[in-house]
């Protein structure tokens, strides 16, 4: 799998938009931003976004855009929905929670 925050990275220096602008435009801080460049994991919609402010289709680089723009899931409706890519990420941490609650209630009787 590719890294996506060195795609992300290449893709913001290369398209000379200054940094200010996209952190600004995605309402989160500069940090942010930067710490996106380690993540190899940036959230597809993260790069969506970012490629419509710097006008980058992450498609051609990232597979997992391609075939979900293949399918229609990213359009201009201003939301973009979450990945399935990421139902084994929501099953998990529903697992933990699951777990979580159950001990709460076992410490409670």
């Amino acid at each position: 799998m590719q890294h996506r925050g060195e795609l992300l990275k290449n893709a913001i220096k290369e398209s000379g938009v200054p940094v200010t602008k996209i952190h600004k435009a995605l309402n989160k801080s500069r940090r942010w931003l930067y710490n996106q460049y380690e993540n190899r994991d940036v959230m597809l919609d993260i790069l969506v976004k970012v490629g419509k402010i710097i006008h980058h289709d992450f498609s051609t680089d990232v597979t997992e855009l391609r075939s979900t723009k293949d399918q229609g899931q990213f359009q201009d409706s201003g939301e973009i929905p979450y990945p399935l890519e990421n139902a084994a990420y929501w099953k998990d941490k529903y697992l933990r929670l699951l777990e979580e609650y159950t001990e709460l209630l076992k410490k409670a009787r």
